[in-house]
This record gives C-alpha cells, sequence and structure tokens, in this order.
C-alpha cells in the first residue's frame, strides 16, 4: 500500500518540479536577454549599426507599397524590392557587393535568355511551345546545375548562378500561361535593381564596413594572440607543480592560452570568406594597387600551422607524469626568455602590418638568436640529468601479482622488469588504469621525458617561425609596405581584440 501511495505522489511530485523550474527559468529570463544583448554590442557597437542600417532600408523600400504613388508604378512587383533587401544586405560591404552584383547580373542574363526563348517557341505557334519551352528548360536547368560543379563559378559566382537558373524558369514558364509576360519581367527586374542599389547605397555610404579591413585586422589579432598564448603557456608550465595539478587537467572555454591559438586554428573558412569579398571591394592602397587578400589566407594558413605547436606547448601543461621543480629550476630563464624572444617576433610581424611598413629582419633575428644559443648553453652544461637513472630500480626479475576477484593483477613495481614473454603467460593479466600512472614513473628517465617533449616543441615552435616570418614579408611585398628605416619607432603593444570577426561574418550563401 505504501508502494503505491508513493508511485502515486512521484508524477505529481515531478510535475511540481518541473513548473516550479519553469517559473524560475521565466523570471531570469528577461534579465539574461538584457545581459546577453549588451554583450553582444559590447563587443563589436557595428553590429548596432548594421542592424539599424537593416532597418532603415527596409523602410525605405516598403514605401514602394506604403506611398500609394509607387505602388500604382511597381504594383504587387514591389514585393521582390523588399525580398531583395532582405537577402542581399550583409554586414560587410564585400558581401553585399558580392551578392548584389551576383544577383543583379543573373536576373538580367537569366530575362534576356528567357525573351529569346519566348521570340523562338512563339513563332511556330501554340502547339509546339509548351515543347520549346520544356526542352529549354530542361537543357538550361541541366547546363547551369552542371556549371556550379566548377572550382572557379563555384567559389565567386555560385548565388549568381542559382539566382539566374531561378529567375529563368519563372520568366520562361510563366510566359505560357500569361500574355503581358514583358511588363511582368520589366517590373520585376526594376524592383530588383531598385532593391540592390538600395542596399549597395547603405552598405558603402553609410559608415560601411570592410571585409579587407575585418581580414587586416583578424591577421594581427591572431599575430598577437599567439604572441601572448606562448609567453603565458611558457611561463605557466615553469610555476609550481602544485599549482598546476589544483587547475586540473581539463581546458576550460575561458583558459587565455587556449582562446589565444583557438582563433587561429578557427579561421579557415572565415579568412577565404573575407578574402573572396573583399576581392569584390572598390578598395585600393596608396599606389593604386590591388590589395593582396589571398595572401592574407595563406599567412592565416602558416598560423595555422603554427598554433599546432603552441597547442602542443599547452597541452605539456596537462601532462600526468610532471617534471620535478629541481630540474625545471635550471632551464626556467633560459626557456622564458626564448618565448619571449618568439612572441616578441610575432608582435613585432603584427605591427609591420598594422603600420603598412616592412620589419627589419635584423632586429627579429639577434635576439631570437642570443635566446636560442643560451637555451643550448644550458642544456649542454647540465647533460647528466637526462642521463641518469632512478635509484628505486628493483631487483625482482619476475612480477608479483595480487588477486582481485576473477583477475591477476601485475604489480606496479616489478613491471619494467617484466618481459613481454612473461606478459603473454596470463590470459587475465592487465594493469589496472589506476596504476598506469605508476607504472609509467617506474621506467628510467621518466622524470625528464616530459621536458625535453617541452623543450623540443619550443625548438620546433622556432623553427616554424621562420615560416611565419616569410608569409608577412611576402605580404609586405606584394602590399608595397612602406620600407623599413632606421629612425623607424618601433612600438609593440597588445591589445585584446573587442572585434570577434567570425561572429560577424553572416553566411552569404542562400537559396531564394
Amino acid at each position: 500500500m505504501a508502494e503505491t501511495d508513493i508511485g502515486n505522489r512521484s508524477p505529481i511530485r515531478l510535475w511540481n518540479t518541473y513548473l516550479y523550474s519553469f517559473a524560475e527559468n521565466t523570471k531570469r529570463f528577461p534579465g539574461l536577454a538584457w545581459r546577453t544583448t549588451r554583450k553582444v554590442g559590447r563587443e563589436d557597437p557595428r553590429r548596432v549599426i548594421h542592424s539599424l542600417k537593416v532597418g532603415l532600408a527596409l523602410t525605405l523600400v516598403s514605401l514602394l507599397y506604403l506611398m500609394e504613388p509607387l505602388f500604382k508604378g511597381v504594383g504587387q512587383n514591389a514585393m521582390w524590392a523588399v525580398m531583395t533587401v532582405v537577402v542581399v544586405m550583409e554586414f560587410t560591404a564585400g558581401a553585399t557587393l558580392s551578392k548584389g552584383l551576383n544577383r543583379g547580373f543573373g536576373t538580367v542574363l537569366a530575362g534576356s535568355l528567357a525573351f529569346l526563348i519566348e521570340y523562338v517557341a512563339d513563332i511556330p505557334g501554340r502547339v509546339f511551345r509548351a515543347t520549346i519551352i520544356g526542352a529549354a528548360v530542361f537543357l538550361i536547368g541541366a547546363a547551369s546545375a552542371y556549371v556550379r560543379f566548377i572550382p572557379y563559378m563555384k567559389k565567386n559566382y555560385d548565388y549568381g548562378v542559382l539566382i539566374f537558373l531561378l529567375t529563368f524558369n519563372l520568366i520562361t514558364v510563366s510566359s505560357y500561361r500569361v500574355d503581358d509576360i514583358w511588363n511582368m519581367a520589366k517590373d520585376r527586374i526594376s524592383t530588383i535593381a531598385i532593391g540592390c542599389g538600395l542596399c549597395l547605397l547603405m552598405c558603402l555610404v553609410v559608415f560601411p564596413n570592410w571585409s579587407g579591413e575585418d581580414l587586416h585586422n583578424s591577421t594581427i589579432s591572431k599575430l598577437e594572440g599567439l604572441a601572448k598564448c606562448i609567453q603565458d603557456c611558457v611561463v605557466e608550465y615553469f610555476s609550481a607543480s602544485e599549482k598546476r595539478a589544483t587547475e586540473g587537467n581539463e581546458t576550460s572555454e575561458e583558459d587565455p592560452i587556449c582562446n589565444g591559438y583557438k582563433a587561429a586554428l578557427d579561421s579557415k573558412a572565415i579568412d577565404e570568406a573575407l578574402a573572396l569579398q573583399a576581392s569584390w571591394e572598390p578598395r585600393f592602397s596608396r599606389r593604386c594597387h590591388r590589395m593582396p587578400w589571398c595572401q592574407y589566407v595563406k599567412v592565416g594558413a602558416t598560423l595555422r600551422h603554427f598554433s599546432y605547436n603552441v597547442v602542443a606547448l599547452h597541452g605539456c601543461l596537462q601532462t600526468e607524469i610532471q617534471t620535478p621543480m629541481s630540474i625545471l629550476t635550471l632551464y626556467k630563464d633560459s626557456c622564458i626568455r626564448l618565448a619571449q624572444e618568439v612572441s616578441r617576433v610575432l608582435m613585432e610581424l603584427a605591427s609591420s602590418i598594422r603600420n603598412n611598413r616592412q620589419f627589419s629582419p635584423g632586429i627579429l633575428s639577434n635576439g631570437l638568436q642570443e635566446a636560442l644559443q643560451d637555451l643550448n648553453t644550458v642544456l649542454k652544461s647540465h647533460p647528466q640529468i637526462f642521463l641518469r637513472s632512478r635509484n628505486d630500480t628493483t631487483n625482482n626479475n619476475t612480477p608479483t601479482h595480487r588477486k582481485y576477484g576473477d583477475d591477476s593483477i601485475i604489480s606496479v613495481s616489478s613491471f619494467k622488469n617484466y618481459s613481454g614473454e612473461q606478459l603473454k603467460e596470463g590470459q587475465k593479466k592487465m594493469l589496472r588504469p589506476t596504476l598506469s600512472k605508476n607504472a609509467i614513473t617506474s621506467l628510467q628517465f621518466s622524470e625528464t621525458l616530459p621536458f625535453a617533449a617541452f623543450a623540443s616543441l619550443l625548438l620546433e615552435m622556432v623553427a616554424k617561425l621562420d615560416n611565419v616570418i616569410y608569409e608577412v614579408e611576402e605580404l609586405g611585398r606584394l602590399a608595397h609596405f612602406r620600407e623599413f628605416s632606421d629612425d623607424t619607432e618601433v612600438v609593440v603593444t597588445c591589445e585584446r581584440s573587442l572585434i570577434n570577426v567570425g561572429e560577424n561574418h553572416l553566411s552569404s550563401s542562400g537559396a531564394e
């Protein structure tokens, strides 16, 4: 009886809990929505301006419906202008230009071809008209679909081909039932032109946001983020082992070190999209040369490969086997100095891109060479650390076993002396996961192996730095950056980027 009462009360209790939770979430929703709205606007104030521009553009284009004289001129086709503003207007001028021009050219070309098909189909009479229209729709549709697979067309004009296919089918098929197809097509093309023109006016004249500028600032931000990330990572590695143990092994999303290289790792799609959009923008450098946006993409790709080493370097902070502080103290100053020099080089590269000037290779290499020589000297002065053995080596040649249920567990103290042949004797002999760390630490040189990996990654990162320097130097040459002079004042600063380019980059594809 008691069990029945409990079973009857359970659903009621769960329902009351659900209602209470829903009420609490409802109370917190206004505050959460307000904080999120403020955060999005404060991260990049341009988002607020863009939203106001979209609202103003939609209001202006709605006048084609609201004002009687304008509505009499375009009629129900005014809706095409509203649709064009909604679809074409993007965050940056490059994205808007790309979609607007693709939509305009696709509409004009499709309309011209549709009227040509209409003229040809009207000659034989109505008997063969449906057959000619059907054949034209099949051929043009198949050809357009195939063209979209061509890489160059897919990358640059996919949206235009899609609009061409849509417009051609609408006009061609409608012409079979509508007598006055010319006026209908003329009104639609004119309203689409009004929508595209309004979008271009708002994006190019009223507080424009340039894709090229976003790509430029994004490259600078990635260089500065990696510079700070490397320095913080090396300093934290040589901090007290107790501090690292309390922080845990999981990398938090709010970890500044993780955020430093994550921006570079996740930038491939964003960089390529911004470079493509920037190629549509009518912006030139001082000497009337086109900006090499593709070179910015190459710099981003080199930074991604460079970031892989930074990720591995950061992983050394979460290793289970930690090198004793007595060993780390010997190499602390040299490694930190080398990391500071690498960070200084990255910051100087960022400064050269920001100021549109070339950098001095001598300034970049002198300090780095001295730091490498210093670390090499320290490593040579203490070779016995990497060659020493552990004193707690046991003399037992066979492992001891302990019984845990039906499984036979190998003792950790004798694991290193346990041969492979002996390991095959038992079918259920295994190492418990909780003892695997101790088994590894029983091996010779286990204390110094983590630091050896860390030092190797640090040196590999210095080697890959040459690739970054080369790509930035090539960028300066193609973009015609001004020459570096001895009296040029070099100020290296690290500012936190307040603009999240990835969040601002809206999708430029659509199927309307």
